[in-house]
């Protein structure tokens, strides 16, 4: 029993990759129970355990008579704060946005003056690493939480590091109604930022900071006018 309880985990983190370096976006099907069994080279029980498991975390929604499909990218773990319970994504981004617009640029400026050289060489390889990854065609989610997380705590400040789990929920949030539509501005902007912090440039890494947000929230406005107007 426990050796096949762990093949269905198994099975269910390569799921979920699956899903996620695909892509296969929000909305979408995933292969069916006998092609994800070929697939996997697992049994389809164990498959099905799997995509149990999946949808109770509220990663895929099974739809009797006519497939399962992907409703979130993110696990509950990877949504501290239960904010996929939030129907409106793209105001929930927004929403976000708005709070990081408060808290991050500072939190930037915060690891400009105090990270430590380690710090700013761990940040530079993370930000070299996100850049690899997006210009690869992978999904680059995870390391940029890294990345952000990175210069949360090399702000050297207790609280902002209880404000982490609200970054990567913005993060994810962000990554699953966008699908990779700012590869550029996301690339240089972060190159921005860890310049910044690497010369302890409090006023520069703010700003860059914000730019790197103020991009993003602009394409969550422009998201937002198309799907009104698809509406109309």
């Amino acid at each position: 029993m426990q050796t096949k309880t762990l093949l269905a985990h198994k099975i269910e983190e390569e799921l979920l990759r699956f899903i996620q370096e695909t892509p296969v976006n929000i909305g979408e099907r995933i292969p069916t129970e006998l092609d994800l069994s070929k697939k996997f080279n697992a049994g389809r029980s164990t498959i099905r355990e799997a995509v149990k498991s999946l949808a109770s975390k509220g990663v895929l929604e099974v739809r009797q008579g006519a497939g399962t499909f992907v409703v979130n990218s993110s696990t509950v773990e990877d949504d501290p704060l239960r904010l996929s319970r939030y129907h409106d994504k793209l105001q929930l981004a927004l929403e976000l946005f708005d709070v990081r617009l408060m808290i991050e640029p500072e939190i930037a400026a915060l690891a400009a003056q105090n990270a430590s050289g380690d710090d700013i060489i761990e940040i530079k390889n993370l930000c070299d690493e996100v850049e690899k990854i997006y210009l690869s065609g992978n999904n680059h989610v995870r390391k940029d939480i890294e990345f952000h997380k990175k210069i949360a705590h090399s702000s050297k400040n207790r609280v902002v590091e209880e404000l982490i789990p609200l970054i990567i929920s913005a993060v994810y949030t962000f990554a699953n109604v966008t699908h990779r539509l700012l590869l550029h501005e996301t690339i240089e902007t972060h190159r921005a930022i860890t310049d910044a912090i690497s010369r302890h440039d409090q006023t520069g890494a703010r700003c860059a900071m914000e730019m790197h947000l103020i991009y993003n929230r602009q394409m969550i406005l422009k998201l937002m006018k198309q799907e009104a107007n698809h509406e109309k």
